[in-house]
């Protein structure tokens, strides 16, 4: 089978679960199977559980995954959903790559790319709404806000009036066509150009991206998980930001408002610790070979209660 996604900081995510010699790891963004191939190889008598909602990463995944026979389980799920099907006895770790996969990216079908020809962005092809919905429906204060929210865009509503203006000629149906709209000069400073934010939010509207990220937070601190290791790789500010707040909560022993002067609460709350004081990024040697790494950020947790 040809190879067609190098997955990022995969020497990082085998490191984080090295130590585990039985049980379950969940992968809950299975994508094209690289990370659960390279924790299989590494620990021997692990079982993955893993899931992708895309039908075409899951069927490539589940050939590519077939040799492990029976130490993998795949299901066509959100990881938020399916931390809540399974039973958790035997949880030792999970892993959460929250990005956009090669699948969709490279895909001009898919119309996550600001060249593709075709506007859809959906991860889950069976769901209803999708990118040339929101932007050839959606007002001009939706889209603002979420140019502002999901795309920390400064200029947000100046953009939202260009789509708004420029869809009363035409109906926009192509990546490209609303990449060249909005901008593909980087903004000074960033390093980014305005299309790529402006997908960014699309994106993150379209597949409900942050609301799974914290669905998933929450389910992990409800699962009452023992002795289990948590890494979580994101791609940009919102979601890194969603990590590392979540995982500085779990790690608190008091708990009482920061307007009392003394603990009330009694302390030991804490389900445990923080293994990545500062975020794993990738080298420049993984970025010289994989230019999509450059933004990927590993945070590490471990819960030891």
């Amino acid at each position: 089978m040809q190879e067609i996604h190098t997955p990022v900081l995969l020497d990082e995510v085998i490191d984080a679960f090295k130590d585990i010699d039985n049980g379950v790891i969940i992968d809950c963004t299975l994508g094209y199977g690289g990370h659960s191939e390279a924790i299989l190889e590494a620990n021997k008598n692990i079982k993955i559980i893993a899931c992708d909602r895309d039908i075409e990463a899951i069927d490539y995944s589940s050939k590519r995954l077939a040799k492990f026979k029976d130490r993998v389980e795949i299901h066509r799920s959100t990881f938020s959903n399916l931390i809540k099907q399974i039973g958790h006895e035997n949880i030792r770790g999970i892993l959460a790559d929250i990005g956009v996969s090669s699948l969709h990216l490279d895909k001009n079908e898919r119309g996550f790319s600001v060249k593709s020809e075709t506007l859809d962005m959906r991860m889950d092809q069976t769901q209803i709404l999708d990118a040339k919905f929101v932007v050839n429906s959606y007002t001009l204060d939706e889209l603002t806000r979420i140019f502002s929210e999901f795309g920390e865009l400064s200029d947000a509503r100046n953009l939202a009036q260009k789509i708004v203006e420029f869809r009363q000629t035409k109906e926009i149906t192509s990546a490209k066509e609303l990449a060249n709209l909005v901008g593909l000069n980087p903004i000074r400073g960033k390093g980014v150009a305005k299309a790529t934010l402006v997908f960014q939010a699309i994106r993150i509207e379209v597949n409900k991206e942050l609301d799974e990220l914290k669905n998933l937070l929450t389910s992990i601190k409800n699962l009452n998980l023992k002795n289990a290791r948590i890494a979580i790789i994101t791609f940009h500010s919102l979601e890194d930001r969603l990590v590392k707040q979540a995982f500085k909560e779990w790690s608190k022993e008091c708990v009482c408002p920061d307007f009392v002067m003394k603990c009330e609460c009694g302390g030991n709350h804490a389900i445990g610790k923080v293994l990545t004081k500062k975020a794993l990024t990738a080298s420049s040697k993984e970025v010289g070979k994989n230019s999509r790494s450059k933004c990927a950020k590993l945070r590490i947790f471990e819960i030891d209660r």
